[in-house]
Parts: C-alpha cells; structure tokens; sequence
C-alpha cells in the first residue's frame, strides 16, 4: 500500500509535468506561426496599397490591416481567406472597374501641348500649299501678261495689216478707175452698176479711194454725160452724184463740202407749137427738184445728163470720182 502511493506520488507530477509542457510547447508553436501569418498579411496589405496608388484606384477593404485574432484563436478560417484571395484577384486583375482617374496638371498641359503641336504641323503644311499656289499663280499671271502682250502686238499687226489692206485697195481702185473708166484732167470717173443708197455708195467709193462724182464744171458735166450715155446705152440709168441738200433744204453741196457753183436741173419739155401754155407739169418729167425734204440726193441720168432729186436711201448706179 505505501508502495502504491509511493508509486503514484512519482508517477502523476510526472505526467502532469509532460501535459503542461506539451500544452506550452502547443501554445509556442501556435503563437509563432500566428505572428508569420500576421506578417504575411501586412506585407500583402502593403503590396495592394501600392498597387493602388500606381494605377490609381481608391483604397479598399484590403488597405485595411486587421488588427489580429483573438488570443484564443489559432487559425484564419478557409472562409475568410478565399474571399480575401478573391478581392485581391478581382482587384489585380480588373484596374479598369474602378472610376477613372482624373488628369493632373501635367496632364494637362501634355495635352494643350500635344494638340498645338498637331495646330502647327497642319498650320505648316497650309503654308506650304499657300506658297505652291501662290506661285502657281504668280505663273498664270506671268503668262497672262504674256499673252496680253502678245494679243497686243498680234493686234498691232492686225491692224497695221488692214491699213495697209486699205492703201492697196485705194491704190487699186485708182488705177483701175484711171484705167477703165474716163481720164478727165487730173480725176477719172468710173461707173460702177452695184446698186447701193447714196450713202453707201459714197462709202464703197471712199474705200477704194475715191468719192462719188463731183464734177465742178459744165466742162466736166458734159464730158461725164457722154462716158455715161456710151456706157449704159440704150437705155437710160439714174446714176448717183456726189451732191446733196441733207444739211439745209436747197442748199446743195458736194460731199467734199463744198458748194455747188453750177446745176443741170431736168425741165419739162415744152409745149407743141400751136397749143396753148399749160401750167400743170409733165407726169412723167416733172421739173426738178420737186420733192422737198423728201428728196435730198441728186442723180444724173445718163441719157441726157439731166439731175434728178432722189430719196437718198433708194438704190441706184453710181460713179465714182479717182484723184490721178
């Protein structure tokens, strides 16, 4: 009996001592692995905030670092740990979800900048196609002025050619009046059977260098009436002269503008011996002139050389008169 309880009295402190120093090495083991557990997470708190503020983000629940377990606890539950993994994933993995963050001042003025680059580089090229255009069109305008220039001297060309066009005609027609019509001192006279208003007659006649008839004296009416009947014989031609009264009704001047010193007005034939006077005039050869401001231009005719007063548009023969 003494033995038995000598036994138990060694024995049980024993095996108490073991349980309370397996329980305290239990409690050792738990709190360091604790603390390593706790490192980790603020070392993984830490590495997040970081990661925020480079992208940018707000700061989470995983900024957070909480404060521990309680002092009886042991472990983190499964739970709680794969939420947090999950948070952590979600946040690394979409930077996006978050709300976009706004520009610095830097950021800012990168842009203007940026963009008044881009101002200038097309402010640049609209320079360069301003300059090609403008000196295209400093050429254009060169050659303008060229072709003006040459249009103008074309145009000189022209008309020094049409003058000398018109001194050849002249020339012509006063040769080929001299020559093929009547030679009377120092003019010849030519027929010429186009028939044309006084007016234009007289121009036809200028054109070749002449003007229409104009004879000065009796001498030089009668020797135009004898060209005239040899011409258009038999018949009889009113033929156009060179006088007029357009300017004053029985004032009667030649185109030169001279007066008219002399006339051969038609008069009526006679009347039959025996018979009596009559004052009516002859129906077909009235005196002449007779017809007032109606007829303002004198034709000769060329039978017997008589003038005849004539409306001045009606189209008749004319003769021209050349200087030899």
């Amino acid at each position: 009996m003494q033995a038995a309880w000598l036994l138990g009295a060694l024995v049980v402190p024993q095996l108490l001592g073991i349980s309370h120093g397996a329980r305290g090495a239990d409690r050792e083991w738990e709190g360091g692995w604790g603390g390593a557990q706790e490192e980790e997470r603020e070392r993984e708190a830490l590495m997040l905030k970081h990661l925020q503020e480079a992208l940018g983000l707000p700061a989470g629940r995983g900024d957070e670092n909480p404060e521990g377990t309680p002092e009886g606890k042991g472990t983190w539950g499964t739970e709680e740990d794969g939420q947090g993994e999950e948070e952590e994933e979600e946040t690394t993995t979409n930077p996006t979800t978050g709300p976009s963050p706004s520009p610095t001042p830097e950021d800012t003025v990168t842009y203007i900048l940026g963009r008044l680059a881009g101002l200038d580089a097309g402010l640049h090229q609209l320079h360069v196609r301003l300059h090609a255009l403008d000196t295209r069109m400093v050429e254009l305008t060169r050659g303008l002025r060229q072709l003006r220039e040459a249009a103008g001297d074309t145009r000189d060309a022209v008309q020094a050619l049409q003058e000398a066009q018109s001194r050849a005609e002249r020339e012509h027609g006063r040769l080929e009046g001299c020559l093929k019509g009547l030679r009377l001192g120092h003019k010849c006279f030519l027929l010429s059977r186009d028939f044309e208003a006084q007016a234009a007659a007289q121009a036809r006649c200028a054109a070749r260098g002449g003007s229409l008839a104009q004879p000065a004296d009796r001498q030089q009416m009668e020797a135009l009436t004898r060209y005239l009947r040899a011409t258009l014989a038999p018949y009889n031609w009113p033929v156009w002269l060179g006088v007029h009264d357009r300017r004053a009704e029985g004032l009667y001047l030649f185109e030169n503008g001279q007066r008219v010193s002399f006339f051969a007005w038609h008069r009526a034939p006679s009347p039959e011996p025996g018979a009596g006077p009559s004052t009516a005039p002859h129906p077909l050869s009235p005196n002449q002139p007779n017809g007032g401001t109606l007829e303002n231009c004198v034709a000769q005719a060329s039978d017997d050389g008589s003038w005849w007063d004539h409306d001045c548009e009606r189209r008749l023969y004319y003769v021209c008169e050349y200087p030899f």
